[in-house]
């Protein structure tokens, strides 16, 4: 994240012209929502890999360029630059991130990438309070990213993205490394299995589709309710999440110090979502986080008078915020079906981010009547996590690899899935992975619930296979044609 401060003084950005770094949040804001559509198209059709590296190069540049800014307006579009790549510099590697483990480590997955983000914006208040020059702050703040590169030798494709577009040598590679750095072995054939379960999966005659477009995300009537209600849930997340962020060092004291407790009060919010996503599910920990942070944030209209009160009730309201963005991140991920999922997450990034957008006019309005942003972001989160019961729970199931298995993604009301911390977590993800192995799904969660204790080589030799082995439940049924991904280790990796 890259935040430039300069005296307006500089360029006589003062009376008549003091809009104008609102006008410059707002247009590196659109910034961001048209780059997240262009590169959300570039990730699901080039890559995960290549598409990091070509917007990181960008973002480079611009930020480089951000130093050498002459006047305002040069200064405007090397941030508008910058903010064409921004979104997109961190949903990828978590797409990336999601499609390279298993269900069981998803969560923590999620929570390790929203730690460092944490911990970067804490970073950031103490880079800004030593570089108060914004030339030197801009240098600065690109630094990290150039050191990004150096990954370009150790950063893997997703093996899930490669099976999917028919890339099986590729995918054989890199699963053989890490199959070995688990410890594991895969048969000399493996690669001719991977074909078999391809060419079953297109079925006799079958073309797959090759081609995607968001308009896949609108056809099936499961996934395009699913999609509506994401886009919605990540357009209120992502602005309300901005807004309370830039809206920290206008609550009186140390602006910095402001900064710096607005990123410290995330991170209470990881200790409480570890357990949470997993044992009380996705879609209860999102709904009640919005709600609980929605209310705090309206509150601070009745305490107008107690500082101390009005900062407390803010950080309850941005650990709402923090813990709902993760839960809709982690929810998103997994209902977006592999082929679209690059698509998925950048339509929703690229609509969520009309909020970033716009909040700073909405944070504009605190000039006349301070808490009237606290209590519109605060609305605005309350309706979301109501919102956010309408999605389906998706603890313990298997990432969805076509759009086939996206509408599967129904809605569930049973009591399991309603309240699953009313129920163990073995029991819940029994049921979940025993709804998979009934429609074909994949084989890696049987691994995950029975880990094996022999090499997958001599469990696939073994021919007294148990009928929950993952080798005998691999074939897909004769009604339901689906693209395999392959099990490589119950440790680290899920391809369902």
């Amino acid at each position: 994240m890259q935040v430039i401060v300069f005296n307006g003084f500089q360029w006589d950005i003062v009376c008549d012209r003091g809009f104008y770094p609102t006008l410059a949040l707002v247009l590196l804001g659109l910034g961001g929502l048209v780059g997240y559509y262009v590169f959300g198209n570039i990730q699901d059709s080039l890559g995960r890999r290549p598409a990091f590296f070509i917007y990181l190069l960008i973002q480079c540049v611009f930020g480089v360029a951000t130093g050498f800014a002459f006047d305002f307006w040069s200064w405007l579009i090397t941030r508008i630059g910058v903010g064409f790549t921004v979104p997109a510099i961190t949903g990828t590697p978590l797409v990336l991130a999601l499609e390279l483990v298993g269900p069981s480590q998803r969560t923590l997955c999620t929570v390790l990438l929203n730690i460092a983000y944490s911990l970067c914006l804490m970073g950031l208040a103490v880079v800004a309070y030593m570089f108060r020059g914004w030339r030197d702050l801009a240098f600065a703040t690109v630094l990290p990213f150039i050191t990004f590169f150096s990954f370009w030798w150790i950063l893997p494709e997703s093996p899930r993205w490669l099976f999917a577009h028919g890339k099986l040598e590729e995918t054989e590679k890199i699963l053989r490394q890490i199959a070995h750095i688990n410890g594991k072995i895969l048969p000399a054939d493996y690669g001719k299995t991977l074909q078999e379960k391809y060419t079953a999966a297109k079925g006799p005659g079958d073309q797959e589709q090759e081609d995607y477009s968001i308009l896949d995300l609108l056809k099936g009537p499961v996934l395009r309710r699913n999609t509506l209600i994401i886009t919605f849930l990540w357009f209120i997340n992502l602005g309300v999440y901005v807004g309370l962020s830039y809206y920290a060092p206008v609550l009186g004291g140390d602006e910095y110090l402001n900064f710096f407790l607005a990123g410290l009060a995330e991170m209470p919010t990881y200790l409480f979502l570890l357990p949470c996503l997993d044992n009380w599910g996705r879609r209860w920990t999102l709904s009640t986080s919005m709600v609980i942070g929605g209310v705090a944030c309206v509150c601070t209209i009745l305490v107008q008078q107690e500082a101390w009160v009005t900062l407390t009730l803010y950080c309850i309201g941005k650990f709402g915020i923090s813990a709902a963005f993760v839960a809709v991140q982690q929810m998103a991920s997994e209902i977006y079906p592999t082929v679209v999922r690059g698509r998925g997450v950048s339509f929703s990034n690229v609509v969520g981010m009309i909020g970033p957008a716009f909040v700073p006019l909405v944070n504009y309005t605190g000039q006349e009547y301070l808490y009237l942003p606290l209590l519109t972001l605060g609305g605005l989160m309350v309706v979301g996590g109501v919102t956010a019961l309408a999605l389906p729970e998706t603890l313990g199931r298997s990432l969805p690899q076509t759009l086939m298995d996206a509408e599967e993604f129904r809605m569930d009301c049973s009591a399991e899935s309603c309240c699953p911390g009313m129920y163990s977590k073995d029991k819940f993800r029994q049921k979940q992975s025993k709804e998979t192995i009934e429609e074909g799904d994949g084989t890696l969660d049987i691994l995950l619930l029975h880990p094996p204790q022999t090499s997958l080589l001599s469990e696939r030799k073994s021919s007294t296979a148990s009928p929950r082995s993952s080798i005998q439940i691999s074939q897909p049924s004769s009604s339901h044609k689906r693209v395999f991904a392959p099990a490589v280790s119950p440790k680290t990796m899920n391809y369902n």
